[in-house]
């Protein structure tokens, strides 16, 4: 299957494109802004890769944590995608990414995945990572910045786009997770991983009562 993903969850933004296990290219970009350029990205790789737009078969997408406005911005791409080409989707977690990127640099052993959830807090999985295989050993969740605080105290792996080992998700990362699965969503239910509770108020009506 040829596969292309996107990652826009962190400041390096990526772009890359896969038929099957080999990656026939990748485009990364380096970005404070929130503002991508995906459509140079995604016209690099197909370039590079020589596939067509009409060949790809699937689009991945990192659904974070991470910068949510990059996030959606990567979805309502694919989104698009599927209305006009009905190509497949999936979705990533970011998070998992990090994990399998660090496992392609060789930390193993027990790893932290950090990513700043802003407010003083964290998105923290705990990873198994070996050169064979990585295992989840405690899922994504918001953290406080002390409970961060402890973890690193105690001497454990720490990794993510802000910490002192510095690992960014990556679209490599994102199309070889995918190429595993075959649990493919319809555009209306990728959503951005975000584990906070959303709050809406309600303005309260003002009733005008006339003598």
């Amino acid at each position: 299957m040829t596969i292309l993903a996107l990652e826009f969850s962190s400041e390096r933004r990526s772009v890359a494109l896969a038929r099957g296990e080999t990656v026939l290219a990748e485009a990364v970009e380096q970005t404070a802004s929130r503002g991508t350029n995906a459509f140079g990205l995604i016209d690099k790789v197909l370039t590079e890769g020589k596939i067509s737009r009409e060949e790809i078969e699937a689009i991945a997408v990192g659904l974070g944590p991470g910068s949510y406005t990059s996030i959606r911005a990567a979805i309502a791409l694919a989104q698009g995608w599927q209305l006009a080409r009905g190509v497949k989707l999936l979705g990533v977690s970011s998070a998992e990414a990090i994990a399998a990127q660090a496992q392609a640099e060789k930390i193993v052993g027990r790893v932290n995945v950090l990513v700043n959830a802003q407010r003083g807090e964290f998105y923290l999985a705990t990873w198994e990572i070996s050169i064979g295989g990585m295992m989840e050993i405690s899922p994504l969740k918001i953290a406080a910045g002390t409970e961060v605080e402890l973890v690193k105290s105690a001497g454990e792996i720490c990794i993510g786009p802000e910490q002192e080992k510095r690992i960014y998700p990556s679209a490599v990362q994102v199309v070889r997770l995918a190429d595993k699965r075959t649990d493919f969503f319809p555009g209306e239910s990728l959503e951005p991983i975000y584990l906070r509770e959303t709050n809406f108020l309600k303005t309260p009506v003002r009733t005008e009562i006339k003598p």
